[in-house]
């Protein structure tokens, strides 16, 4: 049997169970109110949302992906691809993807603030490599912080498979500000 598959298969296994752990302890998606989020970081923004004390944002149900992994300046998504996600040319939108990456490029910075900031994308640049469908089982959005400043700040993001083929990459820039 090819190693590859063997170790693709495995991965592949392994991000699965992580993501039923994580859809276990997630609350029906919602939007959190203000006075919820006040005065936390956007760590523990997160946080709250691992530990099923805030809702996740309805985008995840949509778009068939759910965030696996928050820490300072990191931020992992993973996704299913199927077949209602395909443009007329029988592969997943590009839409899909660019959703994906910009999910794990966007928190990756907002991990990084600190209580009563937030930020919005100003830039989105998506490189797509290969062409996705829904006989990939599952895709994991890498996001990881490469500056963030007091008003602007850089992340870029790999859009992989379990067998480590990279699938699309982007990068951002993204405007901080005050959330009052």
């Amino acid at each position: 049997m090819d190693t590859a598959a063997v170790d693709a298969a495995a991965v592949q296994a392994q991000w699965e169970a992580e993501a039923a752990a994580h859809r276990a302890r997630l609350l029906p998606p919602g939007v959190a109110r203000p006075e919820q989020v006040a005065g936390l970081s956007g760590l523990q923004f997160f946080q709250a949302i691992f530990d099923g004390q805030l809702p996740p944002p309805p985008i995840g149900e949509t778009m068939d992906f759910l965030p696996i992994e928050m820490v300072p300046g990191r931020a992992v998504f993973q996704g299913t691809p199927l077949l209602r996600h395909y443009n007329p040319l029988g592969t997943v939108h590009g839409g899909w993807i660019a959703t994906l990456l910009d999910s794990c490029v966007g928190c990756a910075v907002h991990t990084t603030l600190a209580a009563g900031k937030a930020y919005t994308t100003a830039e989105l640049k998506i490189n797509y490599v290969r062409a996705v469908t829904h006989r990939v089982p599952v895709l994991r959005a890498i996001g990881s912080v490469i500056h963030v400043g007091g008003r602007m700040a850089t992340a870029e993001g790999r859009l992989v498979g379990p067998d480590g083929k990279l699938y699309a990459h982007a990068s951002t820039t993204c405007f901080i500000f005050d959330a009052s």
